[in-house]
């Protein structure tokens, strides 16, 4: 990543000039102060960018430190991140304020030598009031303190995500992602990423602005959390977030209905952030003007929704957040809010005492493209919009590159991921069309290319 934007030491940003046995106080005084903080390794506390030697090495010397020298566990609530700045190597830590409260160092436990808060631009020692005071108020009904529902859990779905991921699961990976609980039963985080759960997501559309006419109501889920994701996301980013094509005589003009990124980033949010102690599931409603996203949980007024905004606020679920960053669904903390007001004001969130709801009208030139399309004469359209149905392009496509997946040919063709898979289907079953091998990662073969 190349950066160089340099801001004050301040409450919430650090510099130090290298790694030193201070890293831990540092990281410790973040996670109790509410909004976190970001540690910059390589930089002089004047700001004078003086670079990390091997930066590698020395990032994963601070994972593990935090791992190992930090409670409770604070995986899940920390990024360690390469920059560039100034064409020298910096390494930047962000931390969020966690919900276990009291954070403190291994070594001198929860102690006035252990516990730090930051105060200003320092870390100071915590008195055993505060202490104490923090640990009476510690979050009890986090996913990790739970105990599941079930204790006869799989993981051959957690297994498969990690290895497509690059990653081997080994024998201890049920302590390692903390999805266990103080007695060594399975907690609810577990049981959201085991094979078989009773959780799901409900994705509703109606004809209309309004709840009165439902067309179709359909639940994902009852298995790992992120294949229910990613069942959400080949929804609403393959099917229903249709892209609208205008081909002129110089240009391909394309207008998806919601932007891609900001979509992307609110589904996994709600997933991710959901309070599942409620038993209240992610909701995803579609309208012909909007999609609604409602999420279990509450942000308060004020200074809590301002650190909503900035995308300083705590991970819910840090195992959950740790999970989805392992398998890159999420790039880093505080990442995807940003993202999203880029493209939608923050009057798009609604917040109630139970629920955050998320409102993103249809892009109006996106209709008006479409209504455009659809009122175009049939003799203004090009020769390939006129002469070639979907099916033939889809053979002449395949012919050229096997490889190709539904979401490419339906962007090229201009119809939905829904529709390529469809005809797909149809030449199927026709005996022109073969697919070998996995549903991720095969390829097309055409048997016959003649379509009467």
């Amino acid at each position: 990543m190349l950066t160089d934007e340099i801001m004050t030491e301040s409450n919430r940003i650090e510099y130090k000039r290298e790694l030193t046995a201070s890293l831990e106080r540092e990281v410790v005084a973040f996670l109790n102060y509410h909004d976190g903080g970001v540690i910059y390794l390589g930089i002089d506390d004047d700001e004078a960018v003086v670079g990390v030697q091997n930066c590698d090495a020395v990032q994963l010397a601070i994972k593990d430190r935090l791992k190992n020298n930090i409670l409770p566990s604070c995986m899940g609530l920390f990024d360690v991140i390469h920059e560039q700045r100034n064409g020298k190597e910096t390494i930047k830590i962000i931390v969020a304020g966690g919900s276990e409260k009291p954070y403190y160092l291994k070594k001198y436990g929860m102690s006035e030598k252990g516990c730090f808060l930051r105060v200003g631009s320092a870390a100071e020692p915590m008195t055993v009031r505060m202490i104490e005071e923090l640990f009476a108020r510690r979050t009890r009904n986090s996913l990790t303190r739970i105990r599941s529902p079930r204790q006869d859990l799989t993981f051959g779905q957690l297994r498969i995500f990690y290895e497509e991921a690059g990653f081997e699961l080994g024998e201890k990976f049920t302590s390692n992602l903390e999805l266990l609980t103080e007695d060594g039963g399975y907690n609810l985080a577990a049981y959201l990423l085991a094979d078989e759960n009773g959780n799901s997501v409900q994705v509703a559309k109606y004809a209309g602005t309004d709840r009165v006419d439902l067309l179709e109501s359909k639940e994902y889920g009852y298995c790992c959390l992120i294949k229910t994701c990613n069942q959400v996301l080949d929804r609403l980013e393959g099917i229903e977030n249709r892209i609208i094509n205008k081909i002129t005589s110089t240009t391909r003009i394309s207008r998806p209905l919601w932007n891609p990124v900001a979509l992307r980033e609110a589904i996994i949010n709600a997933i991710i952030h959901n309070d599942y102690t409620t038993d209240l599931v992610p909701k995803f409603e579609i309208f012909t003007d909007r999609l609604e996203i409602t999420s279990a949980g509450t942000v308060h007024l004020g200074k809590e929704q301002e650190d909503f905004f900035a995308g300083y606020s705590m991970p819910r679920n840090k195992t959950l957040m740790r999970v989805f960053k392992d398998l890159e669904l999420v790039e880093y903390l505080g990442s995807g809010m940003p993202r999203i007001l880029k493209v939608y004001p923050r009057d798009a969130y609604e917040f109630s005492s139970r629920f955050i709801r998320t409102a993103f009208s249809i892009d109006p030139a996106a209709l008006a493209l479409e209504r455009e399309v659809a009122g175009v004469d049939a003799s203004a359209k090009t020769s390939v919009e006129t002469s070639v149905k979907t099916s033939v392009k889809i053979l002449e496509l395949l012919a050229e590159n096997p490889e190709m997946t539904l979401a490419e040919m339906a962007l090229i063709i201009g119809k939905t991921v829904r529709a390529i898979e469809m005809a797909s289907s149809k030449l199927i079953k026709e005996g022109k069309l073969r697919h070998i091998g996995p549903k991720k990662g095969g390829h097309w073969e055409v048997i016959d290319s003649e379509i009467p």
